[in-house]
């Protein structure tokens, strides 16, 4: 597994397909502040409830500067599925060699009920205008993610 990534490395580049398809690149952002968050699977609890709370801080998140990406290893059809059945408008890319998690430490042991296995940490990666990195979290909560990453970055609550 890569070590984690910690403010000042550089963002591990990266081109995926989104839900419709097309092909996306950490590239396509160089000069914004990107918030890439990695999520284990589209349409179960958890990773639901942290989209639509991406989803609903979207607008205010952007009019301060910030792009959302969602990562999963889910295949394309059912990122689209997840972004149609949640009105989902940020990009949910499709990671199905788990590559991209590799590179971003999201990818390694869990724990859950006593057995130990690979797969995605939920994490959250900020890149800055430079492609470098700005925050990095790893084993996030779901439930209040979006809040706490507002906080950390000094933005003001959604909705003010």
């Amino acid at each position: 597994m890569a070590e984690r990534l910690i403010p000042g490395d550089a963002a591990p580049a990266f081109t995926l397909k989104d839900s419709a398809g097309a092909d996306v690149s950490l590239s396509d952002y160089r000069g914004r502040n990107t918030i890439i968050y990695f999520y284990p699977a589209a349409a179960t609890p958890g990773c639901t409830k942290e989209a639509c709370d991406f989803r609903d801080s979207l607008a205010s998140l952007q009019s301060a500067g910030y792009d959302v990406l969602g990562i999963s290893p889910d295949p394309v059809r059912k990122l689209a599925a997840f972004a149609e059945s949640e009105g989902l408008t940020f990009p949910l890319l499709s990671d199905e060699s788990h590559a991209v998690a590799e590179a971003y430490a999201a990818w390694g042991e869990k724990k859950n009920y006593g057995r130990t296995y690979e797969g995605l940490i939920r994490s959250t990666v900020v890149v800055d205008p430079d492609g470098k990195v700005a925050v990095a979290q790893y084993n996030v909560r779901a439930t209040g993610h979006v809040a706490k990453l507002r906080k950390d970055l000094k933005l003001a609550e959604a909705g003010n």
